[in-house]
């Protein structure tokens, strides 16, 4: 109940920030002959995922400077581990799927487990990759934020986590999992424009 709280209460402070952001960074250009205001949101080039990282950015609006980085960061990480998390499920079904792997549905249970776990750990140690503070003309603070993690940070909490369950690691073929990790990788570079 608490997080449905704190994840209405993040999107509406996206909401307000993604209008602020509207009346605040703007520039005229000629579109098809017409006046067009273009939105240039700061952070936005480096919260783009590639093939080594899966990056996001955010932003944020506050009284208090310190809380809109704070609003800005959670909002970023919120949104990174929703697509690992995303990522790593289209990974894993594609791994069952394309290995035979007996007992399908508790690999794959097990594994994805295992996988939040990797992912929540992972989260603890994200790199900042770009922030920006702006103070806005009614005297509110608003922070735009890009975060990445490595993939690679990634591959080695899931290898590590799989060494201590026996029982996963029977099952786990190191080599197709990368391969099929990386084509999803190449996949979300892709999507993000790189």
């Amino acid at each position: 109940m608490r997080t449905i709280t704190l994840t209405k209460s993040i999107l509406v402070i996206a909401l307000i920030s993604t209008a602020m952001i509207f009346s605040s960074c703007k520039r005229k250009k000629e579109v098809g002959g017409k006046k067009a205001t273009e939105i240039i949101i700061p952070c936005k080039d480096e919260g783009r995922s590639d093939k080594k990282f899966f990056r996001a950015d955010a932003n944020a609006s506050s009284q208090d400077m310190s809380l809109s980085r704070e609003k800005a960061l959670l909002a970023a990480k919120q949104r990174v581990s929703s697509l690992i998390n995303s990522q790593i499920k289209s990974v894993t079904d594609r791994y069952v799927n394309e290995t035979e792997v007996g007992q399908n549905s508790n690999f794959e249970a097990k594994f994805e487990n295992l996988t939040r776990e990797v992912v929540n750990q992972t989260l603890v140690d994200i790199a900042i990759t770009c922030e920006k503070n702006f103070q806005e003309a009614n005297g509110k603070y608003t922070t735009y934020i890009a975060v990445e993690v490595s993939k690679d940070a990634m591959i080695n909490g899931i290898e590590k986590g799989l060494s201590k369950d026996q029982k996963l690691q029977v099952d786990y073929d190191k080599m197709k999992f990368e391969q099929i990790f990386n084509e999803e990788m190449d996949k979300l570079s892709k999507e993000s424009g790189y």
